[in-house]
């Protein structure tokens, strides 16, 4: 039996060497320079990597990855495993725009995770090396770009002692309530998860032989764990073949994403609900006559809101590419699992409840409860009362509360935090020895299957209503064609609070006390003039479907909301943002 992901690969090295694991598309098109890694070649890389980790006394602590897009990040991720070395996968600086963000972030994760070692390409190495001023905590860490370790130091590998309590990497949390903080995956922790995700998504013996081993197409980042455990891990997991490409290539381009997926006829693929969106952004009538995408089994949609109305247009438009309602798998997870919690049917449609029957979605529109599916075998799910920590029944909103082997150790050197989202034991009837992850996230259950409804802190709670920021956000988005998807906040503040320009008053007399609904919105360009009515219209919106009286809609430009590396909509930093006046505003804020 299997200990690591380490001895599977070791595995596919012997049996399949010339099989390719992974093809990557440089210039994100089929048509355009491809690089490929073969399983034989895939350990061999891995293994020259581990044996210099190995002969400079590395094993057991922390190496921060910073890879651009490329293949290169996979044989440092698994030459990192093959030493027993903790990986730390990071997002290096990229161009004047990103710089500051994610060199603040890279300096906080060197510092928390306290690593030894910094792995990355050429590029990457050299441009650090250009930062050293910023930088001072690099002159006590060794910088290696692992393109430039010869081939030949495989040779001196030695297999690492792992067992399932051993730590294979630290994933950083995205940040989207709280600052980063590194979960602790251990080797168990990867291999019951890539299990429940091999079961969950149909990947049999059976069906990878039938799809010629094309696992996946995948434009994700590969730095978060929805973008890694999924489609990187789970290929060489299943000794399967996946096809990569850049985000910004996806981003620059989204049919690209189409095309390779009408190229390589893979089993499995997926994103964020936004990129789907996108998708649908781009789909004039030439592109749809020369796609098949019948063959597209499992369209996994996960990372952020799912919704009802996106499921719904992408059916209609790309089934007349062969696109089946039935291959849509919304699906729910977090870092603090590993990565996948539950996941949909891959031979039913989502399951959707209409806004009328979930209570607190009542009168959104077009805001039907997507279902995320159900937990894989060895995974429970409850929904708790997060102040009673009591079990609710079904139907009923509270926490989600996750136990199973796939639920990391807890979080890297913060034992309160670990003990209070870790540890958790239900209180009252249904009280047991069982620990508990606490999530963070609120949902329900019906008849077996989990609705993830919101974030407990993002919870807005007026005149004793609870509201949920998604579905705000959802209804101001679907007001106008100019509201970007995916890129509008909602949050509340006190009826005395400062807004946009430093100083709004709440309310028609300015005396209105409380917390009130803020919409941060950004809007295409083009659409500028038009600023005054889509304020309105979201006001409108947010009326009908909420029965709430806005405080300030704020219209802001293209790529200036917050949001975590990992596409998520920062709605604590958009507060802060329109609280302290810094928000990059469209014309004047409109004030009620």
């Amino acid at each position: 039996m299997a200990r690591s992901l380490v001895d599977l690969l070791t595995t596919h090295a012997s049996q399949q060497p010339d099989r390719t694991a992974y093809r990557y598309l440089v210039t994100g098109d089929c048509g355009g320079e491809i690089q490929d890694i073969s399983y034989g070649r895939l350990a061999g890389r891995s293994r020259a990597i581990a044996a210099w980790l190995q002969e400079r006394g590395l094993a057991g602590s922390r190496a921060m990855l910073l890879y651009p897009p490329g293949l290169e990040f996979i044989c440092g991720y698994l030459g990192c495993l093959s030493a027993g070395v903790v990986a730390v996968p990071g997002v290096p600086p990229q161009g004047r725009s990103q710089n500051h963000r994610a060199l603040t972030r890279m300096k906080r994760l060197i510092a928390d995770a306290d690593a030894k070692v910094i792995l990355g390409g050429r590029e990457v190495i050299a441009a650090l090396g250009a930062m050293a001023e910023h930088l001072p905590e690099l002159s006590e860490i060794t910088c290696v770009a692992t393109e430039d370790i010869p081939d030949d130091a495989a040779g001196s590998w030695r297999e690492p002692d792992l067992t399932a309590d051993s730590v294979a990497f630290l994933q950083y949390t995205s940040g989207s309530t709280s600052a980063p903080r590194g979960v602790v995956v251990t080797h168990g922790n990867l291999l019951d998860n890539e299990r429940v995700m091999t079961e969950r998504m149909g990947h049999t013996p059976d069906t990878i032989a039938e799809y010629d081993h094309e696992l996946f197409v995948s434009w994700l980042p590969v730095y978060h764990d929805l973008g890694l455990i999924g489609p990187v891990l789970n290929t060489v997991y299943l000794g399967a073949t996946a096809t990569l490409f850049s985000p910004l290539h996806f981003l620059q381009q989204p049919t690209r994403w189409l095309s390779a997926l009408n190229h390589y006829r893979p089993h499995t693929s997926g994103g964020p609900n936004f990129a789907y969106e996108l998708c649908l952004k781009h789909a004039t009538p030439d592109l749809l006559d020369g796609l098949d995408l019948s063959r597209w089994k499992v369209a996994f949609n996960g990372a952020e809101p799912v919704r009802a109305a996106t499921l719904r247009r992408f059916t209609e438009t790309f089934g007349a590419a062969g696109f089946r309602r039935e291959a849509f798998n919304p699906c729910y997870g977090l870092a603090e699992a590993t990565l996948m919690v539950t996941s949909s049917s891959i031979t039913a449609p989502p399951t959707l409840i209409e806004a009328a029957e979930t209570g607190p979605h009542a009168g959104a529109a077009d805001a039907a409860a997507v279902g995320s599916g159900r937990p894989g075998s060895g995974t429970t799910v409850v929904i708790a009362d997060p102040e009673r920590q009591e079990k609710l029944p079904d139907g009923e909103v509270g926490e989600i509360w996750v136990a199973g082997a796939s639920v990391a150790k807890g979080y890297w050197r913060n034992a309160l935090a670990t003990r209070e989202t870790f540890r958790a034991t239900l209180k009252g009837p249904e009280a047991g020895d069982v620990r508990f992850l606490r999530t963070g996230d609120l949902g329900f259950l019906r008849d077996g299957e989990l609705f993830v409804t919101g974030r407990l802190k993002d919870l807005i709670v007026i005149d004793g209503r609870n509201h949920y920021p998604q579905d705000l956000e959802l209804s101001a988005e679907m007001s106008h064609w100019a509201l970007r998807p995916g890129c509008t906040a909602a949050f509340s503040v006190d009826g005395a609070g400062s807004g946009a320009d430093g100083g709004a008053e709440g309310g028609v007399d300015g005396a209105v006390e409380g917390e009130q609904p803020v919409i941060v919105a950004e809007i295409a360009p083009e659409a500028v003039g038009e600023s005054e009515k889509i304020t309105d219209l979201i006001r409108s919106a947010i009326g009908e479907a909420h029965g709430l009286s806005v405080r300030d809609v704020v219209l802001v430009r293209p790529g200036t909301i917050p949001k975590t590396s990992s596409g998520k909509i920062q709605r604590r930093a958009s507060r802060e943002a329109y609280l302290a006046g810094t928000l990059a505003v469209i014309g004047a804020p409109a004030m009620g």
